[in-house]
């Protein structure tokens, strides 16, 4: 007759049920647990958005109203500078007329020049 193969002397694994389950209700509780606390955060920085959210309207208006005086401003150089451009034109334009004048020209002569 053949030999069963392993040994007969093994003691059989009882299955302590009354441990497992209370081993799993503490893991169960402890996930539970976690997982308040991670709502809890996920509403506290719902909050912290929503403030933020608030605080942000306020700095866009006054970003487009400093933005509107940066134009107005620069719109006002613009024109300054163009006054000073001219007026430097009309300046030079004198001098030119009071030198050909100096020179013996005529006012005719001059006319047709500056055409």
């Amino acid at each position: 007759m053949p030999r069963t193969k392993g040994s007969k002397n093994c003691v059989t694994a009882s299955t302590d049920c009354d441990a497992q389950i209370a081993k799993l209700q503490k893991d169960k509780a402890l996930l539970e647990e976690g997982g308040a606390k991670t709502v809890a955060q996920i509403e506290r920085l719902k909050t912290n958005i929503k403030s933020l959210r608030e605080s942000l309207k306020p700095q866009k208006a006054e970003i487009k109203q400093t933005e509107k005086a940066i134009a107005k401003l620069e719109a006002k150089k613009a024109a300054a500078e163009a006054k000073a451009a001219e007026a430097a034109k009309k300046v030079e334009a004198e001098a030119v007329l009071k030198k050909l004048l100096a020179s013996g020209m005529t006012a005719d002569e001059i006319l047709t020049k500056l055409k």
